[in-house]
């Protein structure tokens, strides 16, 4: 079947669901990974066929189910690296890529020191910061045992080294006697209100237990998160988040009253307030 064909089809199947873009991007990203057939190649070569459609099929009948195009081809690139991804894990977002950068940005590259990822789920946050900070020793734990099935195999792809716990943050105090330099957490942290501002292929798709907190305990993971750094950071250690646009001044005042100072809260390219870091200071 001429690829060209299949490219009409996507736009008369999608069309109302999505946008033209997303359309050509889903069909180019599917041929890629199916046929290992670039957007140039149909450039150059308008008929281009292929003699096993069904793979592509198969993707357009789950596009049109909503389902993310990450899940349909188990992986996506995460700062530039490659990622597999499933159910039981979030699709890594551009917001956590700035999170990253910005603790690259922020720690000087010739000391050694230790970073604990809290909830790391793919392993996305962990594996960025080991492969660009070679000389820092990177923990990373997880309440699901699926989620770092993921994140184990995904440090292999990227051929780093972290040490990997299975433990709920909410019940845990200690991590084998470990002080560490920086934690870093992306919590989850959506309120089960804000489900109606969410897009049906994120809700239906994605896990909901590293999507979402009950209104009542909006800060429940943060708060656990803030009372564990406050026993496990170095002094003077950083503890930075990915938080909920809508709770930043909270989450200041979370942790003022948690011994932290040198807080600063910055937005993300959406100009929504997205991620904090803090200092803890021991008297």
């Amino acid at each position: 079947m001429k690829l060209k064909t299949l490219k009409n089809t996507f736009h008369k199947e999608l069309n109302d669901l999505y946008i033209l873009e997303e359309i050509n991007s889903f069909f180019y990203i599917l041929i890629n990974h199916f046929y290992n057939v670039k957007r140039v190649t149909l450039v150059l070569e308008p008929d281009y066929a292929v003699s096993n459609p069904e793979f592509i099929i198969k993707a357009l009948k789950l596009l049109k189910q909503q389902k993310p195009i990450q899940y349909i081809i188990g992986e996506t690139e995460f700062y530039g690296l490659p990622f597999k991804v499933n159910k039981n894990v979030l699709i890594p977002r551009p917001e956590t890529e700035e999170l990253v950068e910005y603790i690259i940005k922020a720690i000087n590259h010739n000391k050694p020191i230790k970073i604990l990822d809290i909830g790391t789920g793919s392993g996305c946050v962990a594996i960025a910061l080991a492969k660009n900070l070679p000389q820092a020793k990177v923990y990373a734990l997880d309440v699901s045992d699926k989620a770092l099935e993921v994140a184990i195999n995904n440090a292999k792809v990227n051929d780093v080294i972290i040490d990997f716990f299975e433990a709920d943050i909410l019940n845990i105090k200690r991590l084998k006697d470990l002080k560490f330099d920086i934690i870093v957490s992306n919590p989850p942290y959506v309120r089960e209100q804000e489900k109606r501002l969410m897009q049906p292929n994120v809700l239906d798709n994605e896990p909901h237990l590293a999507l979402f907190v009950k209104d009542e305990k909006p800060l429940v993971f943060y708060n656990a998160i803030t009372q564990f750094a406050v026993s496990n950071l170095i002094n003077k250690g950083l503890l930075y988040f990915e938080i909920n646009e809508f709770l930043g001044d909270e989450m200041v005042e979370l942790l003022k009253a948690s011994n932290f100072k040198n807080i600063k809260l910055k937005q993300d390219f959406f100009k929504k307030d997205r991620i904090l870091k803090a200092e803890l200071v021991n008297f």
